[in-house]
């Protein structure tokens, strides 16, 4: 269901954190927990950090909106993580999760499950308190900007993630390409950028508004991030069984991995 973009203006003043976390990922509800790509992703993460040891001093968030699941894993391969993030309650309402404030989203089940899958015996606690203490800071950052967080200048990162972040700041494929390429500024040569996206969407619904996406194809991945100057290490598509009622919220039929390294600057 095709809709008009949105632009960043817009999403600032219409985007509710608590509208999309309970929408997408409420453990009884959410779509994406329901379809299994929350699941998924987690897996994927926890094998990239830990099976293929991806790890170094910095890793940058980019676009983490007012999730922190993606960092469960992150947090005990790297020094330190930077959260990059264009609106501001997003950053606001994740810097209150790292801190676990009182009516924020409950991440227990999550953190639970990367525990168990980590073996070491770490507890929720235990993790909640090395997630805060590894996330040094927030920054703001727009990914069609050539420096996504300028007018800051940062050393190169070790690693850049980004989870289901790009396809929504796009409104076609040629700009994906291009913030694919501001996204590698931020990445050292050697470096190893993380990508997950939703395939196939056109739009998804948050808080009773719809929201844009630029429709992705694996095809279209595969090509866009070799272009951008990076061997793809481990790439991997899960299909989403057809539902009328979560289709019509969100209308992707599979969710993908990437993990690539970086062999060149363009």
């Amino acid at each position: 269901m095709e809709t008009a973009f949105t632009d960043n203006d817009t999403y600032g003043e219409i985007f509710d954190p608590e509208e999309y976390l309970h929408t997408y990922y409420n453990p009884k509800s959410g779509i994406l927990v329901l379809d299994g790509t929350l699941d998924f992703e987690l897996k994927k993460l926890h094998e990239a950090f830990n099976t293929r040891c991806v790890r170094g001093k910095t890793l940058i968030d980019i676009g983490h909106g007012p999730t922190i699941y993606q960092d469960l894993s992150a947090c005990e391969s790297f020094d330190e993580i930077i959260g990059a993030e264009y609106t501001d309650r997003n950053r606001e309402y994740y810097e209150r999760s790292l801190r676990d404030e009182p009516g924020t989203f409950d991440w227990t089940d999550t953190t639970q499950k990367v525990c168990i899958m980590e073996g070491k015996g770490t507890s929720v606690e235990e993790k909640k308190k090395k997630l805060k203490d590894t996330v040094t800071k927030t920054l703001k950052c727009d990914v069609r900007n050539t420096n996504p967080l300028e007018p800051l200048v940062l050393p190169q990162a070790d690693c850049v993630m980004s989870l289901g972040c790009l396809e929504c700041a796009c409104s076609d494929l040629d700009t994906y390409r291009k913030v694919l390429k501001n996204v590698s500024s931020l990445l050292k040569t050697g470096g190893h950028l993380i990508i997950t996206e939703i395939l196939n969407c056109s739009s998804y619904v948050s808080g009773g508004k719809r929201l844009s996406c630029v429709v992705l194809t694996e095809d279209f991945m595969r090509s866009a991030i070799t272009e951008a100057g990076y061997e793809i290490v481990d790439l991997e598509v899960i299909y989403r069984k057809y539902d009328k009622d979560q289709y019509e919220l969100c209308d992707h039929d599979s969710s993908l991995f990437v993990l690539a390294r970086k062999i060149k600057d363009l």
